[in-house]
């Protein structure tokens, strides 16, 4: 009924443009039904086209996308271990310092505690001197007490 439609459609057309009266007979209709037969395959098969251009595209923006995201990985990665390796100096620098820092602390523990030897030594040796001292005295004492 559709196609019925259409030809009558284009039999008046005709008529009222050109004023000629056309058949359903007529060769210019047949040629007009293979010129839509012809549109609507046309319309087919780019539409088929279309559709796989689509797919590729998607499939192209798929394997971008993925490209994007394994460089974003690599570079993710390469940072993250230029990062460690970074740490880890900072990490060994720091451990350098302490033991260095740490090495002199003790250096100077053993330097106090030579200090506090010494130390201990010349209050025994002051010792000493305030008993002599004191003997000198209590014998001078003695002396001054004979010879009164």
């Amino acid at each position: 009924m559709m196609a019925t439609d259409k030809i009558e459609e284009t039999i008046k057309e005709i008529a009222a443009k050109h004023g000629i009266a056309v058949g359903r007979d007529d060769p210019i209709l047949i040629l007009q039904t293979i010129n839509e037969r012809l549109m609507r395959d046309s319309a087919v098969a780019q539409q088929e086209i279309l559709d796989r251009f689509k797919e590729e595209m998607e499939a192209i923006a798929h394997r971008w996308g993925d490209d994007a995201k394994n460089k974003a990985e690599r570079t993710l990665n390469a940072a993250l271990i230029a990062s460690r390796e970074a740490m880890i100096a900072t990490m060994h620098d720091g451990a350098k310092a302490a033991a260095e820092s740490l090495r002199r602390e003790v250096e100077s523990s053993v330097s106090v505690a030579r200090l506090y030897t010494l130390v201990r030594e010349s209050r025994r040796v002051a010792i000493m001197n305030l008993i002599a001292a004191s003997m000198t005295v209590f014998v001078a004492g003695l002396a001054l007490r004979v010879l009164m």
